[in-house]
C-alpha cells in the first residue's frame, strides 16, 4: 500500500469489526498481514506479511518508525465490551516474530523479542526490552530501560520489591 492512504475493509470478512486504517506517510504495509478494527499507522513504520493488528476495544494507534514483524500480533481486546480504551505505541519500537502484546502503552525505543507476551495491564516506558519468550502480564509500569530476559514461570513478580532494572530470571 502507498503512503498516505485511508481504507476500510481490511481484514477477514465476517469478522463483525468495521476497519478504518490510516496509513502515514512512508510506512510500508504488507498487504498479507490482517488489520482489523480502528487503526492508525504512523509514517515510516514497517507492517511485515503474516503481522496481525486487532482493534476490538478501541483504537490502535502507532507512531513513526515502529517495525513489526512476521507473526507479532498488538491485539486491543478487553473482556468489558463497554471499554473503548486506545492501545498507544510511541516511535521507533521494534517487534520482534511472533510476539503478542496487549499492553495499552508502549513508549518508544523498545524492544519486544521473539515469542514473548506482554499482557493488557503492563506499561512499558522507553527504552526497554522484553526478552525472547517472556511473560510480563503482571499490573506494572515498566521503568525506562528495563531489560527482562529468561522465562517468567509461576512467579509472583512485582518490579517495586527490585533496586535494579535488570532482571535475569531463570527458568
Amino acid at each position: 500500500m502507498s503512503s498516505g492512504v485511508t481504507t476500510t475493509g481490511i481484514g477477514s470478512s465476517g469478522s463483525g469489526i468495521k476497519t478504518s486504517l490510516r496509513i502515514g506517510p512512508q510506512a510500508t504495509v504488507c498487504q498479507d498481514c490482517e488489520i482489523k478494527g480502528e487503526v492508525i499507522i504512523g509514517p515510516k513504520t514497517v507492517i511485515h506479511p503474516k503481522a496481525r493488528i486487532i482493534a476490538e476495544s478501541g483504537p490502535i494507534i502507532i507512531g513513526e518508525g515502529n517495525l513489526v514483524e512476521e507473526l507479532a500480533q498488538i491485539i486491543n481486546k478487553s473482556d468489558d465490551d463497554n471499554q473503548r480504551t486506545p492501545l498507544i505505541i510511541g516511535n521507533y519500537n521494534v517487534f520482534e516474530v511472533g510476539c503478542h502484546v496487549e499492553a495499552l502503552v508502549t513508549g518508544d525505543y523498545n524492544v519486544i523479542e521473539a515469542k514473548s507476551h506482554v499482557g493488557r495491564n503492563t506499561s512499558i516506558s522507553n527504552g526497554c526490552v522484553i526478552g525472547a519468550l517472556c511473560d510480563v502480564v503482571g499490573k506494572e509500569t515498566l521503568p525506562d530501560y528495563t531489560v527482562i530476559m529468561g522465562k517468567i514461570t509461576n512467579v509472583e513478580f512485582n518490579m517495586r520489591d527490585h533496586r535494579f532494572n535488570y532482571y535475569n530470571l531463570k527458568c
